[in-house]
């Protein structure tokens, strides 16, 4: 059976002047000429990606899409209509994203989070910007400082909305973000805490002692790349220290603390220099 909206292994069953032909149980579907690999023969495997094309005739390429069906991507949308919108996929043909499953008005060049699927009614692949009704309705397993792998699929008045592992939703709150976050970033997070509703509170750092210990790591490795000494102390600006580091004014002065304590660094009102030798 050929599996629309993802790779396929086919053979290639005859040329033409514009491509192959390559078999499947559904029939034998077009690989145009500028896909070809050299020296491909007959008889020859291809792994292709199956879609349809603006004439809904079933077509395939070598092309990596930038999301297969059943998955979750951040796309850009190329152009809107009445009907609804276009988003850039990776291939020659857009991903349509229907009206009815925008939760709000697009515009050419913005980026949307949404999950890739092929409509049963129509047998085509479709995009629904709803994304939340596509995570499994199971009970995460996990616990409060388990470390989770993130996608940043929306930002709202609280924060970011974030697909945990892939399967539960979460959300990073703004007053707990210090660096620049884009829909589709993946940054490793933390569970802060296991709501009643079963969502998730993520944080970017770990909690306590171990985000301390990261986060004296870190520093430590920036003023020895820096010749043992930063422009930075416990009286800088947090703007100035997430710039240069990429954490918190509290983190900061938490890693500030650890090293001290080890003896690896002096402190001044205007710099922390590390300690001679070191």
């Amino acid at each position: 059976m050929l599996a629309l909206g993802d790779f396929n292994e086919l053979e290639v069953a005859r040329a033409v002047d514009f491509g192959l032909y390559l078999t499947s149980d559904d029939g034998d579907l077009l690989l145009p000429g500028k896909y070809v690999p050299e020296g491909t023969q007959i008889g020859d495997k291809l792994r292709v990606f199956v879609y349809r094309d603006s004439e809904d005739r079933l077509i395939a390429t070598n092309l990596e899409p930038l999301a297969k069906i059943n998955e979750f991507a951040a796309l850009t949308v190329r152009d809107v209509s009445e009907v609804g919108a276009f988003l850039d996929w990776g291939l020659e043909k857009d991903l349509f994203l229907p009206y009815r499953n925008q939760r709000r008005a697009l515009r050419p060049g913005q980026r949307v989070t949404v999950f890739v699927y092929l409509d049963e009614t129509s047998d085509r692949i479709v995009a629904n910007a709803k994304w939340e009704r596509y995570l499994p309705d199971v009970e995460f397993t996990g616990q409060a400082g388990d470390q989770v792998q993130l996608f940043v699929a929306d930002e709202t008045e609280l924060g970011y909305p974030v697909i945990v592992n892939g399967t539960h939703q979460g959300l990073l709150y703004h007053n707990e973000v210090f660096r620049p976050l884009r829909l589709g970033d993946t940054p490793t997070g933390y569970v802060r805490q296991v709501r009643p509703d079963g969502k998730l509170d993520i944080s970017l750092q770990k909690a306590g002692y171990d985000e301390a210990l990261d986060a004296a790591d870190t520093l430590l490795d920036v003023l020895r790349k820096a010749g043992g000494a930063l422009p930075l102390s416990d009286k800088s600006e947090p703007d100035d220290i997430y710039r240069r580091l990429g954490m918190s004014k509290k983190v900061f002065k938490k890693a500030l603390g650890t090293l001290y304590k080890r003896g690896l660094v002096q402190l001044s009102p205007e710099e922390t220099r590390l300690v001679s030798g070191e």
